[in-house]
């Protein structure tokens, strides 16, 4: 329905914006971290997206 889909692109606009508060900010904090990602295994990276879609989750169950 279209009130789904407007709701999916605030979200994903909401997500663009926090992602770019933090190389905004502080570009050159961001570019080492992001240069600290290429010597972490992809298993960890793996494990660190499944657990922030886990908090994710459970934020929204608790705000709904």
């Amino acid at each position: 329905s279209r009130n789904m889909l407007q709701n999916f692109v605030i979200a994903f606009c909401l997500v663009l914006i926090i992602e770019g508060m933090f190389p905004f900010i502080a570009p050159g904090r961001w570019r080492t971290l992001i240069l600290m990602l290429k010597d972490i295994d992809d298993n960890q990276i793996r494990l660190f997206g499944l657990l922030l879609m886990l908090v994710g989750t459970a934020l929204l169950l608790v705000v709904n």
